[in-house]
């Protein structure tokens, strides 16, 4: 794996922290096959509040009826996002994917090498 730098692109995807793909948290499942395509990185946030598609407010307030509150992950790595893109095709059956352009000023590992 090489960390990127410069001009890269980013897939946002907005999905519910309650979505499964065969019985496996669906944000795992994500983050796992990213890592397996090599890509330089994914992360998960979990949210606190927002809608979607359904217009249904998803929410962490405690009198709020919903569990299914909003995950993003955010996976970014120039060319390889696009040959990615087909394996999201498969596990996203709701929610929203988002690309664009970012720009990766800075990469460094646990180990504190800069690979500028």
């Amino acid at each position: 794996m090489t960390r990127p730098h410069g001009t890269a692109l980013r897939v946002t995807i907005f999905i519910g922290e309650n979505d499964t793909f065969h019985h496996r948290p669906l944000s795992s499942e994500i983050v796992h096959r990213a890592h397996e395509a090599g890509l330089a990185g994914a992360s998960v946030f979990h949210g606190i509040e927002g809608f979607g598609a359904s217009s249904l407010v998803h929410t962490t307030r405690p009198l709020s009826l919903s569990e299914d509150l909003p995950v993003a992950i955010v996976v970014d790595r120039e060319e390889r996002i696009r040959a990615f893109l087909p394996r999201l095709d498969e596990l996203v059956t709701e929610g929203l994917v988002v690309l664009d352009d970012c720009e990766v000023i800075r990469s460094v590992g646990r180990g504190g090498k800069d690979e500028r």
